[in-house]
């Protein structure tokens, strides 16, 4: 039997990288989808240098279309994904009377509107299967949002609700969506460290019974 499969769109060098080396541990193959496929090439490699199976895929969190042709080819190549990690956030400093309709829309389409075409790709094949995950990067932002990154509160505001309105519909057919909303500044060596909020990832997945975990400094 091969080995889970791991999705992650919008993967980068902080949480998405702590969730991959998370999970890559624990068995799975890891696909990692973004724009920059040097920067993929990086990751996966230093991924492989840990024993974990990893590639990367180009995709536009921005472009429906990208995105197709990105969960075409790893279905093609990997077969249907297990789990789907959404990762992708424009972190744009901006206030809200500063911030134009066109932008607005622009980063919406990767906060919030890449996150639901990423889930449809793969919603269908673990209906049939009655089972699969589907886990999203929240922000704190979504609980309290702030003036200095306007689009940003939106779109993590925007996300979480996703999040809950697709746990609703999908939960009873045996999919697992959830999310872990970060209050706080991603860094290594901290209590934001990469490496411990995936952890509560993993809780997450392994557990499949709240939606939400907010990681959160006391």
């Amino acid at each position: 039997m091969s080995k889970p499969l791991l999705v992650i769109v919008g993967a980068g060098p902080g949480v998405s990288a702590g969730v991959a080396r998370k999970f890559g541990k624990e068995g799975f193959r890891i696909v990692l989808a973004a724009r920059n496929e040097a920067s993929l090439k990086q990751y996966a490699k230093e991924l492989e240098e840990l024993d974990i199976e990893a590639y990367a895929v180009i995709a536009d969190a921005a472009d429906p279309d990208s995105i197709a042709n990105a969960f075409a080819q790893i279905k093609q190549q990997f077969g249907e994904p297990d789990v789907l990690l959404y990762n992708a956030a424009v972190i744009s400093q901006v206030k809200p009377t500063d911030l134009t309709e066109s932008r607005l829309i622009d980063e919406f389409k990767v906060n919030v509107v890449g996150a639901l075409t990423s889930a449809k790709h793969v919603i269908p094949a673990m209906i049939e299967r009655k089972q699969g995950t589907l886990l999203f990067t929240g922000g704190g932002l979504a609980l309290a949002p702030a003036a200095a990154v306007s689009s940003l509160s939106i779109g993590k505001a925007g996300i979480r609700s996703l999040v809950y309105t697709l746990a609703e519909e999908l939960n009873p057919q045996g999919i697992y969506v959830g999310t872990v909303t970060i209050a706080g500044y991603v860094s290594k060596g901290t209590f934001y460290d990469p490496d411990l909020i995936a952890e509560e990832y993993w809780t997450l997945y392994t557990n499949r019974s709240d939606i939400e975990f907010l990681y959160k400094q006391a």
